[in-house]
């Protein structure tokens, strides 16, 4: 009893958990939270870093030793070969000095076991590529901070066009209601000889029409909530629980001064020292490569991995390149073409942040002055179509005039919705232009 009594209890925790994580509603920054851990770009990126990151290894591995274990089989009547084979093996005896052995030898078999390392001492081009992984690994790190801010504005952004959508539902919703109200006063007049039969017809289509704009608002919060959603890395609907206010407006000094340590700047200033390394890699093969090495041999002449003889071997050696065609002399060419392809890209780069900070803010200061507009036409357009209600009801204006003022009204509404969801669009793009929207979204 006491096992089943513990089987259901956690199969019930098991589906209240699963239920929960089904539709949940996240304020912004649990929504942040989230999506900066589980949104599959981001760890795509993360994956990808991780994987310049081992590139610093296989750099590095360059100058480590490398051990090499060997097992050979020849046969041979080469002179020279049998000769040598026999020494190897220490079976060498006098009768082999034989001027017929000497010439013709009969066929010789020797199984070889050899263990060998190589240590490079010095290697210019390995150094320079073990500088060069690190300054790449440090480049993709940054990548990856800009697309955690590319994450965190998408994330905050469709968190307000779930806001959005969620007031463009009242918005129908409250036409809904006045639809209603006019198309009972039409019938109220139709009903006490008053009014027109046409005027109820009318008013009914334009509560139809009120009722579409409603379905067509619910279906757009569903898709903004599952947009949401897919951002966080789950197949499902999110729901926003708190309305967010528009993030702070500050001097155009300000976002001005950040761009500098904008992470995509910071990446490509960091390729761009590496291109200029790329040049000294490229002449790298100018200068001498040192190394040590050495060898142990097993020799046998009908046992594998035999030992009939023993011997080994050390050295040391200097490989250096006197001569190659000009391919050094071409390659630092074009590495130096490469490095001023940087250098444009990255003078580029920071001079479109601060063209695109600038006109971020010029757009704040638009939509700011909008949503102002969006206010006063909102009260004009509600006061004009009370007025007109009272006209119609008093016998003064016509049905089209009353309805065309509802129209109005609705459009006046959504002109406000949209223009505070267009401020605080804005102000997250400054932010994101800027290089700030981590630090203004308060994540760290």
């Amino acid at each position: 009893m006491l096992r089943k009594s513990l089987t259901a209890a956690v199969l019930f925790s098991f589906l209240s958990a699963n239920a929960f994580a089904s539709g949940r509603t996240l304020s912004l920054k649990e929504a942040l939270d989230i999506g900066l851990k589980e949104n599959p770009g981001l760890k795509a990126s993360a994956s990808s870093t991780s994987a310049s990151k081992e590139d610093i290894g296989v750099a590095r591995s360059a100058l480590l030793p490398k051990v090499f274990f060997e097992e050979r089989f020849t046969r041979t009547n080469n002179p020279t070969f049998a000769f040598s084979s026999k020494l190897n093996q220490e079976r060498f005896t006098q009768d082999d000095f034989a001027i017929a052995s000497l010439n013709n030898p009969d066929a010789i078999n020797d199984f070889q076991t050899s263990l060998s390392f190589e240590q490079p001492v010095y290697v210019r081009r390995a150094r320079l590529g073990i500088r060069m992984a690190k300054e790449e690994y440090a480049a993709k790190q940054d990548d990856h901070a800009r697309k955690r801010e590319l994450t965190a504005f998408e994330i905050a952004r469709t968190y307000i066009m779930v806001n959005t959508a969620s007031e463009f539902i009242k918005v129908a919703e409250k036409g809904m209601e006045e639809a209603r109200e006019h198309l009972r006063i039409a019938e109220a007049r139709n009903d006490s000889g008053l009014g027109l039969l046409s005027d109820v017809l009318r008013a009914r289509t334009g509560l139809v029409e009120a009722e579409q704009r409603l379905v067509t608002a619910r279906k757009e919060l569903s898709v903004a909530r599952r947009m949401l959603g897919l951002l966080l890395g789950v197949d499902d609907e999110i729901s926003a629980s708190e309305s967010v206010a528009p993030l702070a407006f500050k001097e155009l000094d300000y976002y001005l001064s950040s761009t500098g340590a904008r992470s995509d700047i910071r990446s490509m200033s960091k390729r761009y020292d590496n291109a200029k390394n790329g040049v000294a890699l490229a002449r790298a093969d100018y200068f001498p490569m040192l190394g040590v090495g050495g060898s142990y041999f097993l020799n046998d002449h009908e046992t594998l991995f035999g030992s009939e003889g023993q011997s080994w071997q050390v050295a040391a050696f200097l490989r250096w390149n006197i001569f190659e065609g000009m391919l050094g002399s071409h390659e630092a060419g074009k590495a130096k073409h490469r490095a001023n392809e940087a250098f444009f890209h990255l003078d580029g780069l920071k001079k479109t942040a601060s063209f695109n900070v600038r006109c971020a803010w010029l757009d704040v200061e638009e939509a700011m002055k909008k949503m102002e507009l969006s206010e006063a036409a909102l009260k004009s357009s509600e006061e004009g179509e009370r007025l007109l209600r009272l006209r119609y009801e008093n016998s003064l204006s016509q049905i089209v005039e009353l309805l065309d003022a509802q129209l109005s009204v609705e459009r006046a509404r959504a002109n406000h919705v949209m223009s505070k969801d267009a401020l605080a669009s804005a102000l997250l793009d400054l932010s994101l232009e800027s290089g700030t929207i981590l630090k203004d979204l308060g994540v760290q």
